[in-house]
């Protein structure tokens, strides 16, 4: 492995000052979190209110997932051919507009295209969130920017299902419109303070870097490149892991072999958020000033192991201790797989099919793993779908080993 370049080539994050447009996309990221995280308790409950059973329940959250996967080619073009920041601002409101109808949803299948819809949105929003933010970081301060960026959307996951809860109370129609109306907001906050980053017209570096025309990266060449297809494999487990098994197995294997309620399948939820919060703090940093590559192999082995494990524990305490390592592990490698393709792509590029095929690894992952998941706890049992996460972490491990840290090119 290489080592990292001296600090006289790369100045330490700390030192690098982060432009104003940052902090309006991460107050952003956190405002949208909030929102998500308000629908995301309500969504399945509001399904079963049209009297279907907890398999279609199920579906009506997953379709989500399964436009967004759908779209992301066409996000991606439309980053290239429209900017960033026209297609943040109406993705943004295709979403809004997709949450106020569910809440005037009259039947299970309205229900169901109209949350399908907002997937749509949701695809076009984070591609254009992620070009703007490797616009504007500065290149020594990417691992930071994207622990910000993610923890920003932690903290508005973990406060928006309390939030959700209490307004359930007054109606589950109620959420979906809070949700909508969240989004208008931001969508006139991203309107009204980046007017500049599609117009050029501020001075300074960044302004400069974000100034259209852009050359388009194509993502035929940037498949050439070892680093994006290892990243590519590491977003692929990540989604597996952290957003398919997480999400899909955990709460049931609290209630099938530990013999617990759903408060403790909230509980693992809840610890796994912290252990990913604990890490952001620092792996942005030193993605920065160790390198992406380290960060990546260590969080792919920490979090594998201890998913692996997950399906072992034996009681609640454990259950628990698990759940924070695993959520540790993904915290360590977010910032700096998020850094890897800011890297290949670089501030004077566009890349839109690069970094939509990127987030299309995870949702792939999120979408495939419980599948798989239930296949193995159906034949067998619920260690072995545990396991298929580490085995895939460790399929990514291994396309990184010959893969060359980006950070050495800047």
């Amino acid at each position: 492995m290489q080592t990292p370049t001296s600090a006289t080539k790369n100045p330490e994050p700390a030192a690098v000052k982060l432009p104003r447009e940052i902090k309006v996309l991460v107050a952003a990221a956190f405002m949208i979190a909030i929102g998500f995280g308000i629908v995301a308790p309500v969504l399945p409950q509001f399904a079963q209110s049209f009297d279907v059973g907890v398999t279609a329940a199920a579906v009506v959250v997953s379709a989500f997932a399964f436009t967004r996967l759908i779209f992301a080619p066409l996000s991606g073009w439309l980053v290239e051919r429209t900017g960033e920041r026209i297609t943040y601002i109406v993705g943004i409101l295709i979403v809004a507009a997709s949450s106020a109808a569910c809440a005037f949803a009259q039947d299970y299948w309205q229900l169901l295209i109209f949350r399908g819809l907002g997937g749509i949105g949701s695809t076009m929003f984070s591609v254009a969130a992620m070009g703007l933010l490797i616009r504007l970081a500065p290149p020594q301060a990417r691992g930071r920017v994207s622990s910000l960026y993610s923890g920003s959307f932690l903290l508005g996951n973990i406060a928006g299902p309390a939030v959700g809860g209490l307004l359930a109370g007054l109606g589950m129609q109620l959420p979906f419109l809070v949700y909508a109306g969240a989004l208008v907001l931001v969508a006139l906050l991203v309107a009204t303070q980046l007017p500049a980053i599609a117009l050029g017209k501020r001075k300074g570096r960044a302004s400069t870097q974000a100034a259209a025309p852009k050359v388009v990266l194509p993502l035929r060449e940037a498949l050439t490149l070892p680093a994006y297809r290892a990243v590519l494999s590491s977003g692929f487990a990540n989604g597996w892991s952290a957003f398919g098994i997480r999400m899909a197995l955990v709460p049931l294997f609290a209630t099938a072999v530990l013999g617990a309620g759903p408060e403790v399948a909230g509980v693992s939820l809840a610890v796994f958020a912290i252990g990913t919060g604990a890490a952001l703090t620092f792996s942005g940093k030193l993605a920065d000033s160790w390198g992406r590559k380290p960060m990546i192999m260590a969080g792919l082995a920490v979090n594998g192991i201890a998913m692996g494990a997950l399906g072992f524990t034996g009681n609640e305490l454990w259950f628990f201790i698990v759940s924070a390592i695993a959520g540790l592990g993904s915290g360590l490698m977010g910032p700096a797989q998020q850094a890897t393709v800011a890297d290949v792509i670089g501030n004077g590029r566009s890349g839109g099919k690069v970094l939509a095929t990127f987030q299309m690894s995870g949702d792939l992952g999120a979408i495939i793993g419980p599948i798989a998941a239930g296949v193995l706890v159906d034949a067998f049992s619920y260690g072995p779908a545990f396991l298929m996460a580490t085995a895939v972490a460790l399929l990514s491990f291994l396309f990184w080993l010959p893969a060359k840290d980006t950070r050495q090119s800047l």
